[in-house]
């Protein structure tokens, strides 16, 4: 990830409730909270390979969602955003702080090139549950992040449905002169939800979407 975008990359990250994939340096797992090994097989069987001209920046980690380390620096993300959008901070994602979702087994990858980077989480969740879609009030906002002013502006894609529920959005964030994008996707298959976070400089929604039929694919083989 370039360095001269590290800072907004951060910033849009927060809002989506992840951190970067720069920011998460942690062993490829986690003992003390993984779940049983024929789920996690399972989960990390649905992350994707490595994309061509990337590399892994982290994991993958197997274990409980709630006590992955990307899990946790999220949610410290979204604790520090909710003093100035309480509304905005980890909307349309998966709730972490939510019992139920803490405690379910997930696996997590990241990838990273001097482009930008691809975060994929799979959560295996107790029952079927989808996060609700980003609020209005949330397509449009500026907000202060460490003393400079980010202006953020997302929009739903229209991805081709993909799973039982699905949803895509591109956020760009924009300081001073410096620009970044963020693509997001969410898929559900039962009670697995797949989400994941691509961000550059510039992100094509065709790419999103290829990216998403991958992952879909990957899901639909363990989902049955």
């Amino acid at each position: 990830m370039k360095k001269a975008f590290a800072g907004i990359f951060v910033s849009t990250l927060v809002i989506a409730g992840c951190s970067s994939a720069e920011e998460v340096k942690t062993p490829a797992s986690s003992p003390e909270a993984a779940p049983p090994q024929v789920e996690g097989a399972k989960l990390r069987a649905a992350l994707l390979p490595v994309p061509k001209g990337m590399s892994v920046a982290y994991g993958p980690e197997v274990g409980a969602f709630g006590t992955l380390k990307s899990t946790q620096q999220g949610l410290a993300a979204i604790r520090k955003a909710k003093e100035q959008q309480p509304l905005c901070a980890g909307a349309a994602q998966l709730d972490a702080a939510k019992p139920e979702v803490a405690r379910s087994p997930a696996a997590v990858i990241a990838f990273s090139a001097a482009r930008g980077s691809i975060t994929q989480a799979v959560v295996s969740l107790p029952a079927a549950e989808f996060p609700a879609p980003l609020p209005k009030q949330c397509a449009d906002y500026t907000t202060d992040v460490g003393g400079a002013k980010v202006t953020y502006r997302t929009k739903t894609l229209k991805m081709p449905a993909k799973g039982d529920q699905s949803r895509a959005y591109l956020t760009t964030a924009a300081g001073g002169s410096t620009t970044a994008q963020i693509g997001s996707v969410m898929i559900r298959r039962g009670t697995l939800i797949m989400s994941m976070l691509v961000v550059g400089q510039r992100v094509k929604p065709q790419g999103l979407y290829d990216l998403a039929n991958l992952a879909d694919q990957n899901l639909a083989r363990v989902a049955t």
